[in-house]
């Protein structure tokens, strides 16, 4: 694959081109921080919105899929725009937007503003986070140090969804619920500062225009697939408010593939998905997030409803499994050099499933030990340990000008795949608990949605042994940073399906 562009002038001097590249490095994880961490923020803040803005218990859930709908709606369009107007710019834009939305959303009046703040939020995310990755790709060597920095990337993001729980609780208990979208506007003015003034403009593909029949399709088809699932837990798989937009979804995607195959500039080329590592990748990144977004949302209301934590309390609790996944991500990219990308990846799914199948056990009166720190602590790491080697493998099959399209896939993976586990989950917690509020049949519930996500991940790690491509312990060459990008095969011709 030919080495991506260097978004920095060549004739640097090299201290001052590392700082800068510590730059690139700081602004992209700070961006996806932000990103992730107002997917998970809010939850404990939803009591507090509800009672200041008279929020229906319907509009209250709708403060969490407005966000996530546009998050994944919008995120290959907003990844190809990367590849095609400037990586440098569509930071700006995408920061710039999420920021503007969160002063919005922490000074809404009515419950429709903070409504749309949220989903403007998420158009805002969907434009930005395929841009964090594509820069820092694009401004780190193949190599080593790109696997460092695409793990420090990982391990930013997946402290944002694990730190969600604490922040919002602190912020809600110290200040008030419109902290935990206000926090976002210094922060992000400071970084769109930053990045204006480090960051150089880099654009991997040509000046044509976005395919804008195929952003049409593919957001609409993502976006009423979305919709569908998060109407599941109100009104069930076979009713017609989750049937309608889940089929009408499914036919625009067909649509959508079927544009895709006869248009001369694609928004999404056919051939991305023909790469091996790409595909096999992603698919295993929607399997692993189907069952490790659930995570935290079954833990909190677990530690709340049946143990009696408070939401402060509750995310203290969950600090250990904060910190695992963001150690196991940072340690992954030093285990991959010995066992590669694809062992690494099953590895980690294996270490999860021990985690979930542990959790399955947890009772009424578990102690924190055994029933929330421990448990938590595979799962967490053994995700953190799978997803540095999954999304290497994704973007190293990517060719520089699609870039910023399989950075948009992975996000786009992960995340509705997330949103999928976590609607088919909590339906199987409720069918399971048969609509009691007593503790012993919510914990029953909560144990049944966790052994179903340990045999997701179970099947994922199987699907992984026989699909990822495999990757042979790296040489010599290739831990000097000159070798053949992470998860390619040393003896494929240059081009080839790996």
């Amino acid at each position: 694959m030919t080495p991506m562009p260097d978004v920095f002038p060549p004739t640097r001097l090299p201290d001052r081109s590392r700082t800068r590249t510590w730059a690139v490095v700081v602004a992209a994880c700070t961006g996806q921080f932000l990103v992730v961490l107002d997917v998970s923020v809010v939850n404990v803040a939803m009591p507090s919105m509800r009672t200041d803005l008279g929020l229906s218990a319907t509009g209250l859930q709708w403060v969490v899929n407005a966000y996530s709908i546009a998050f994944a709606g919008f995120m290959l369009l907003g990844g190809r725009a990367a590849d095609i107007y400037g990586r440098k710019r569509m930071f700006l834009i995408g920061l710039g937007l999420f920021t503007a939305a969160s002063l919005a959303g922490g000074l809404a009046q009515e419950g429709w503003q903070l409504l749309a703040a949220r989903a403007a939020q998420g158009l805002g995310a969907a434009v930005l986070s395929p841009a964090t990755l594509t820069i820092l790709t694009a401004a780190v060597p193949e190599g080593p140090a790109r696997t460092r920095a695409i793990s420090t990337w990982m391990a930013v993001g997946a402290g944002g969804g694990a730190a969600g729980g604490l922040i919002g609780g602190v912020l809600t208990d110290v200040l008030s619920w419109r902290w935990v979208l206000l926090i976002n506007v210094p922060v992000g003015a400071l970084v769109l500062v930053g990045a204006a003034l480090w960051l150089a403009e880099g654009r991997a593909g040509d000046r044509r225009r976005v395919d804008l029949p195929g952003a049409v399709l593919v957001t609409a088809g993502l976006a009423a697939v979305a919709y569908g699932i998060v109407q599941t837990e109100a009104a069930g798989w076979t009713a017609a408010a989750t049937l309608v937009p889940l089929l009408g979804g499914l036919a625009l995607l067909g649509v959508f593939v079927l544009v895709e195959s006869r248009t001369a500039a694609p928004l999404m080329p056919l051939r991305v998905l023909g790469v091996r590592a790409v595909s096999s990748a992603n698919v295993s990144m929607l399997l692993m997030g189907s069952a490790t977004f659930s995570m935290w949302y079954f833990m909190t209301v677990y530690a709340q409803n049946v143990l009696g934590y408070s939401p402060l309390e509750a995310g203290l609790a969950l600090m250990p499994t904060s910190a695992a996944v963001v150690l196991a991500s940072k340690a992954a990219p030093r285990i991959m050099a010995r066992t590669g990308a694809k062992s690494l990846a099953v590895l980690g799914v294996l270490v999860a499933a021990a985690g979930f199948g542990w959790q399955s056990t947890m009772g009424v009166h578990g102690s924190y030990l055994t029933a929330i720190c421990l448990p938590g602590l595979l799962m967490m790491a053994g995700a953190g340990l799978a997803s540095t080697p999954l999304a290497a493998l994704a973007t190293s099959g990517a060719a520089p000008g699609d870039a910023g399209l399989v950075s948009g896939l992975v996000n786009t993976s992960r995340t509705m795949g997330g949103a999928l586990g976590l609607a088919v989950l909590s339906t199987v917690a409720a069918a399971r608990t048969g609509g009691s509020s007593g503790a012993v049949e919510i914990t029953a519930g909560y144990a049944l949605a966790f052994r179903t996500a340990t045999v997701v991940l179970l099947a994922g790690a199987a699907l992984m042994l026989l699909w990822l491509p495999g990757h042979p312990r790296r040489r010599p060459e290739e831990r000097a940073g000159t070798a053949v990008p992470v998860g390619a095969d040393v003896h494929a011709p240059v081009g080839r399906d790996v």
